[in-house]
This record gives structure tokens, C-alpha cells and sequence, in this order.
């Protein structure tokens, strides 16, 4: 069944929906993009996701064409068009078709706005039960991380680059210290049990999935350090983990070539994880 898609106000079949070969988004990758997590029907963690999307808007000075409750209704909608129950939603915005040209075109240019869904079971996720390997690979992306851009090539690279040696994904490190992974926020958990992840900077994104599972571990009495950690403190922790909209939380049980802990997903990252999803079904923003 092909899906129903948002594009510039319009509700059209996916087929039927056709962007400009002159959009910047295609030309100079001059976008943003947003992932909002559905399950049960209803949105998780939403109201982090619309926030971190207009401060995406407002750092590149772009403008989104939507209100706070329009965007909502919009979320809801695609939702309902395409009868899901489990799943993703992405969010594009860019600033809209112009002649190509280094200089952003004139402020009045409609900008591209498009939705679009995936069904996907997010429960059940093998890597959560098993846990995933990472490959340690340096961080050549542009330094403004902490704007979510379509600037998605470089982690592309390091992804398929970690395949190739035999790992799901990469954890990206620079200046000595790990940043985050090819499409996820990274932590660990030291041997005395504190949970340390980077600190928000230009460096990396602000993980939604981030912050809700450090209020969670805060809540539950965790301590947390939020500084940089090196490759070698990786290596030796406890245990491992990645967070985001699309994963929740999966445990990481190798870093190249070193063990993590036993080898098995970790008790602490697995307590988390299901905590996370509890109080996610809990919180979730279900149609008004």
C-alpha cells in the first residue's frame, strides 16, 4: 500500500509527491530534518523533537512554515493517513527552490517542508537483546553538530566503513575523545557504576532519547558525568550504550576489538532501555 506524504501543505500519495531538482536540500544540502518515534499510534518524546527542529530552523535561519499546533496536528495526521501503529516519522525542511547559488536566496522563498513515515516494529530489536560492535573512527563531519542537517554523507561512510571491519556501527572521536556514533549519542557505564556522556556542545547533536534517559538514570539515583570520555575509557567500562529516537537504547558489548564487561548486554543498560519505553507509553501524545 504506497504511503500518504506531507509535502507543502499537501496530503498527496508518495509517488505523486515531487520535490524541484533546484531545492537546496538537493543542491547544497542546505536542510534540516527532525525523527519523531510512534508507537501504540502515539508520539514519544515529542514535544523534544519540535523543540530541537525550530532551534535546528532557527540556528541555519530558516523558517518553519507550520505553528506549534499545526506541526502537532500534522504529526497526528500522518499518522492516521497511513494507519500506524509503529514506527517513524521524518521531517524535512529546507530552504525551498531558488537558483543555485552560494548566497541563500531571498528571505520570502517558500521554504520545502515534507513528512513522510516508516513502519517499523521498535520494540522488538534484536540489537537491544544482543548488543551491537563499534568500530572507533574518526570525526571528519563539519562542526556544527548540534544542528540536525541532511549533512548525512560522512556518517554514511563511517557506518559502511565500520561494516566493512566487521562492526555494526562507529563511534567517531577527535582531539582524543569520543564524540558520538554514526547516528546515536554514546555512553558508557564506568566499572563503580556512573554513567558518563558528552557534554552538549557544537560537537555533537542534543540527543531528545539523551536527556529523557539521563532523567531516568538521575531519577533512579545514578550518578552521571557529563564530560568527554576517551577511546581507552570505552574500552574498559563496565558497559556500553547508544540512545536515540530510532533504537531507544541498545547495549554495546564491543569496541573494536575489546570486550565490553562480559561480552552481554549490560543489567544497567538493560534496566534503562525498559525503563525508557515504560515511561515513554506513559508520557506518549496521543490525536486530541
Amino acid at each position: 500500500m504506497s504511503r500518504t506524504v506531507y509535502l507543502n501543505g499537501k496530503w498527496l500519495p508518495e509517488d505523486a509527491a515531487k520535490v524541484s531538482i533546484f531545492d537546496r536540500a538537493f543542491l547544497m544540502g542546505d536542510a534540516i530534518y527532525e525523527v519523531t518515534c510512534v508507537l501504540d499510534g502515539m508520539l514519544l518524546d515529542y514535544a523534544g523533537h519540535a523543540a530541537r527542529l525550530r532551534r535546528s530552523a532557527s540556528e541555519l535561519g530558516l523558517t518553519l512554515p507550520l505553528d506549534d499546533d499545526a506541526l502537532l496536528k500534522a504529526h497526528h495526521e500522518i499518522v492516521a493517513r497511513n494507519q500506524m501503529q509503529s514506527g517513524l516519522i521524518y521531517l524535512q525542511l529546507s530552504r525551498g527552490v531558488a537558483e543555485r547559488d552560494f548566497v541563500f536566496p531571498p528571505k520570502d522563498t517558500p521554504p520545502t517542508l515534507v513528512m513522510f513515515t516508516q513502519a517499523k516494529d521498535v520494540l522488538n530489536n534484536r540489537a537491544a537483546e544482543t548488543g551491537i560492535s563499534v568500530a572507533l573512527l574518526p570525526d571528519l563531519r563539519w562542526g556544527r553538530r548540534d544542528i540536525k542537517t541532511v549533512q548525512l554523507l560522512y556518517p554514511s561512510m563511517a557506518k559502511m566503513e565500520a561494516r566493512s571491519r566487521g562492526a555494526d556501527d562507529a563511534w567517531l572521536h577527535e582531539d582524543g575523545f569520543v564524540t558520538e556514533a554514526s547516528s546515536a549519542t554514546a555512553h558508557i557505564i564506568t566499572t563503580d557504576g556512573r554513567l558518563v556522556t558528552r557534554d552538549l556542545s557544537h560537537a555533537l547533536l542534543a540527543g531528545v532519547t539523551r536527556a529523557s534517559v539521563l532523567e531516568l538514570a538521575q531519577s533512579h539515583g545514578i550518578e552521571i558525568e557529563e564530560r568527554a570520555f576517551t577511546p581507552d575509557e570505552a574500552r574498559a567500562a563496565r558497559e556500553a550504550f547508544i540512545t536515540s529516537a530510532t533504537n531507544f537504547v541498545v547495549p554495546v558489548v564491543r569496541v573494536d576489538d575489546v570486550v565490553i564487561g562480559d561480552g552481554h548486554p549490560g543489567a544497567l543498560t538493560q534496566q534503562l532501555r525498559q525503563q525508557y519505553i515504560a515511561t515513554q507509553r506513559a508520557t506518549a501524545l496521543a490525536p486530541a
